[in-house]
């Protein structure tokens, strides 16, 4: 081929690939096309990088208290105080005894999550119910500013409504029953849930496809043993068996969140009884937990459940055994992806091998998932290793990962403050 004919060739190749590149990043075509190139280089490398199950926990040594002030595993950002806006009045729902045999509330308009969006795109749904006019983006923009971010938890979507949807109160507990659930329902208010649940395809050779799932519960049905449901992945509305529900739902603490009128507090209040009260909440799970890890000793959920509530008590040597006991039956890839509480625990235990090892594993999962979080954990790590460079850099990526992220920003200010 003739120089001046390669030459332009090139020339030819070059703009193309520029253009096309332009085009690409276009917000209407990057929003359509970004995440199936994610999905090819997410498998390309599950192939070139196998994934293996989650490591077990090393024998641990004698565990040392820790003496760095870290924020607490409770919320960190700023609740707003007051209501700022007006909510619509109606009568509060009386709470049957017994509750009836079915339920079915009304479901709201229904819409179809976005990428890695379940958590606001069922948190919509659920503020719809009570006339909220936003959408799944509004929500994403405060909570998931980066939509690559795989995972929004429940103390954020908390934040965001009582930030910016204050006209509503909104409370979570954990170690839920189905009757809990049940009796919310019949109340006239919906019950969103955190649950684990099997995905329709692999992303990677090795891809055990499990993943954490919020659902918004709208009735339920003794009869036909069933729940109605809205999920934002699948279906507009669909149901669920009490056992399959129960079981899905384990893997999340039995985590369920009320969203709910003003006028309606005193019949939470009631619903509730010692559940109100957030420390006997946690120390009911505690013993709920116990009691299912002796009847079902090699069940790993059980085993993660009983070091997250020892997480909430702060008794992070009981947790991090735990913890320990659930990686040696076994978890899935993704688990802490979801939930951050080994992390704690071994940290404040000094175990930072197991704590690089945890969050390295997160990190370096075929989908190069943005985890602010295991950044977070992954610079405390280093850190505590003497490298406060490479903590710096983590702690930096996970305040790139999310803006508004208290924990980094805490971070940053601790190195400054401590050189």
């Amino acid at each position: 081929m003739p120089r001046k004919t390669f030459l332009q060739t090139i020339a030819t190749l070059l703009v193309i690939a520029i253009i096309t590149t332009a085009i690409y990043f276009l917000p209407p075509v990057h929003q359509r096309f970004a995440w199936r190139v994610n999905l090819v280089l997410t498998y390309i490398r599950g192939i070139v990088d196998p994934i293996e199950a989650m490591p077990t926990a090393l024998a641990p040594q004698t565990e040392v208290a820790n003496t760095v002030p870290l924020p607490s595993p409770t919320p960190t950002r700023t609740v707003a105080p007051t209501p700022t806006k007006p909510g619509p009045t109606s009568t509060p729902l009386p709470t049957p005894t017994p509750i009836p045999a079915s339920v079915a509330l009304p479901a709201p308009p229904y819409e179809l999550q976005d990428w890695n969006n379940c958590g606001p795109a069922t948190l919509a749904m659920y503020l719809r119910y009570y006339g909220w006019e936003g959408d799944q983006f509004a929500i994403a923009d405060v909570v998931k500013p980066l939509r690559e971010d795989r995972n929004v938890n429940v103390e954020e979507l908390v934040y965001y409504v009582r930030n910016h949807a204050g006209w509503l109160n909104i409370e979570f507990r954990v170690g839920g029953t189905i009757e809990d659930l049940k009796k919310y329902l019949a109340a006239g208010i919906p019950v969103m849930i955190e649950e684990g649940t099997q995905l329709e395809k692999k992303f990677w050779p090795s891809d055990d496809m499990w993943a954490g799932h919020y659902l918004l519960l709208t009735g339920y049905d003794d009869t036909s043993q069933q729940f109605n449901m809205i999920d934002s992945y699948h279906k507009e509305v669909t149901t669920t068996t009490y056992e399959h529900l129960e079981e899905n739902w384990q893997a999340f603490n039995h985590v369920y969140i009320l969203v709910y009128r003003p006028e309606q507090a005193e019949t939470v209040k009631t619903l509730m009884g010692e559940d109100l009260d957030i420390d006997a909440n946690r120390r009911k799970a505690l013993e709920q937990s116990k009691a299912a890890a002796e009847s079902d000793p090699d069940n790993a959920y059980t085993w993660f459940n009983i070091g997250s509530n020892h997480v909430y008590f702060e008794e992070y040597g009981e947790a991090a055994r735990a913890y320990d006991k659930a990686r040696e039956i076994g978890l899935p890839q993704r688990m802490f992806l979801y939930q951050f509480g080994p992390y704690f625990s071994y940290f404040h235990t000094m175990r930072i091998d197991e704590l690089m090892t945890s969050t390295e594993y997160i990190l370096e999962l075929p989908s190069r998932p943005e985890s602010e979080e295991a950044h977070l954990w992954h610079g405390w790590g280093l850190f505590r290793q003497g490298d406060r460079i490479g903590a710096r850099e983590e702690f930096l990526t996970a305040l790139e990962d999310n803006p508004l992220y208290l924990d980094a920003q805490y971070a940053l200010e601790f190195l400054v403050n401590n050189p």
